[in-house]
């Protein structure tokens, strides 16, 4: 998204309007950090709960729904707030997505159906797709341009802790009360946050100056973002069974996602064309297979292998240290050609999803399964940066924020389609009367074709040194079934 200008001027303030101004922005960074904390917070928690709450329900078969459409609603979110924010500034679109966190977190707890979990989870995506680019929107519309970069780091750090006790917490709440309480206790320690940013957003400094747009309005991608996540949760319904109803779904899902998603993307992204477009399609590929991986070990663990829900969010934790390292350790690299570093990430991912082959077979430990999730965590701490900062170095002048979002809407793409098709192999092994350990242990089979697709393209993804100059030390990501920021 283009950076807009400051809603005031930068000249030199008086002293009292400068202590005022100060203040109003130390308050406001003090929210937005709160803000950004909860919402890492809920985004990780809730993940190692949603398998016991999808087996108290009786709806494991329609788990990929629950999951999945989280991601496809974020997408739609952050189009909704971004366009929302560049018309009337980011204040309304804030305030808007942190009350209908609050609601959809009530709505979820009280859940007595598989239907409603996943209608709370569409809304909780959607909410959280909204509050994440109208913080960013915020920090660009109001902030003097001195204390942005300050800002958005902070932001970015304020998913650190809740990656390291949010999904541990969560697990020992769940097991010792209830996954309900889980959500319940998120809801009351986000209305405050919530509550004290709509007063801080009152006043007329964040009002911000809407952007100009250089052509039409820009409508055609708002309504193609719906088109994708409609698509996206159609298809995560549609394999989460083998009726003749299901099927049609999936279908159309299919269809929504073949005519849409490419308009979103640069061309030749699916053909993977050298330079950008095999980026945007590696960052997909990674995305859904690590987010597979995540979403299906810990359901296995506990559906089936009666694994205590604190093991798996320990396990969760020990992902995103080990993601956060791995990141540290590219960035240190910085003669090595980018390119490389995502083929040697993508090799260990390789080695992750048969680790979570074998964590199904008989004999073979469970936690062997809870293995590949750190293991994964490595191979996407190595790649996942790399093919951000070659995203950029392939990016025209002036079109980074195109690129960004490229990134971004493939990976939520990119997700959604690999885990359905491994939802689509389960649920086919299941309805033929195979075991359950042998329907998942196809479901991570499956993931081994993108996996070694993305070392076999990843030279496609290689520079040439005439794209425009980026850093190859990136600030180390951070794990949300996808990533922060």
């Amino acid at each position: 998204m283009a950076e807009h200008p400051p809603a005031r001027s930068e000249a030199p303030y008086g002293a009292a309007e400068e202590r005022l101004f100060s203040r109003t922005h130390r308050a406001a960074t003090a929210s937005f950090s709160a803000v950004m904390f909860l919402t890492g917070f809920a985004a990780l928690a809730v993940v190692p709960t949603l398998p016991t709450a999808a087996r108290d329900l009786d709806g494991v078969s329609l788990f990929p729904l629950v999951a999945g459409c989280f991601v496809a609603a974020s997408l739609l979110g952050g189009v909704v707030g971004g366009h929302w924010a560049d018309r009337s500034g980011a204040r309304r679109p804030l305030a808007a997505g942190m009350t209908l966190t609050v609601v959809t977190l009530v709505v979820s707890a009280a859940s007595t159906s598989i239907w409603q979990l996943a209608a709370g989870r569409f809304l909780d995506g959607l909410a959280a797709g909204m509050v994440a680019v109208s913080v960013n929107t915020a920090i660009g519309q109001a902030y003097p341009e001195r204390l942005r970069p300050r800002a958005l780091a902070l932001m970015s750090a304020c998913w650190v802790v809740p990656s390291l006790t949010g999904p541990p917490l969560a697990g020992l709440v769940s097991e010792w009360w209830s996954w309900r309480v889980v959500f319940y206790g998120l809801a009351a320690l986000t209305l405050l946050p919530a509550l004290a940013l709509v007063v801080v957003l009152r006043g007329p400094s964040w009002k911000g100056v809407p952007e100009v747009p250089d052509g039409p309005p820009s409508r055609p991608p708002l309504l193609l973002a719906t088109a994708v996540s409609l698509g996206a949760s159609l298809g995560q319904y549609g394999v989460s069974g083998w009726d003749g109803r299901r099927l049609l779904f999936a279908a159309g899902g299919l269809l929504l996602l073949v005519l849409c998603a490419p308009r979103l993307l640069p061309p030749g992204t699916w053909r993977a064309f050298p330079g950008l477009p095999a980026t945007v399609l590696l960052r997909g590929l990674s995305s859904g297979v690590y987010f597979t991986i995540e979403a299906f070990v810990p359901l296995m663990l506990i559906a089936e292998r009666g694994v205590a829900a604190t093991v798996t969010g320990l396990a969760f934790t020990g992902a995103a240290v080990l993601w956060a390292a791995a990141s540290w350790v590219q960035g240190r690299l910085e003669h090595r050609p980018r390119h490389q570093l995502v083929a040697v990430g993508s090799l260990i991912m390789t080695t992750a999803v048969a680790l979570a082959v074998a964590g199904t077979l008989p004999g073979v430990p469970a936690l062997t399964a809870a293995a590949a999730m750190l293991v994964a965590a490595v191979g996407m701490g190595l790649l996942n940066p790399s093919l951000t900062v070659l995203s950029l170095s392939h990016s025209p002048l002036g079109r980074q924020g195109y690129a960004s979002s490229a990134m971004q809407t493939n990976q939520n793409i990119g997700q959604i389609m690999v885990m359905a098709l491994s939802s689509a192999a389960l649920n086919a092994c299941l309805g033929a009367g195979t075991s359950a350990p042998a329907g998942y242990g196809a479901a991570f089979g499956l993931l081994l074709v993108p996996s070694l697709l993305i070392a076999l393209l990843a030279g496609r993804t290689r520079t040439t040194g005439t794209g425009p100059r980026t850093s190859d030390r990136p600030h180390a990501a951070i794990p949300v079934g996808g990533e922060a920021g």
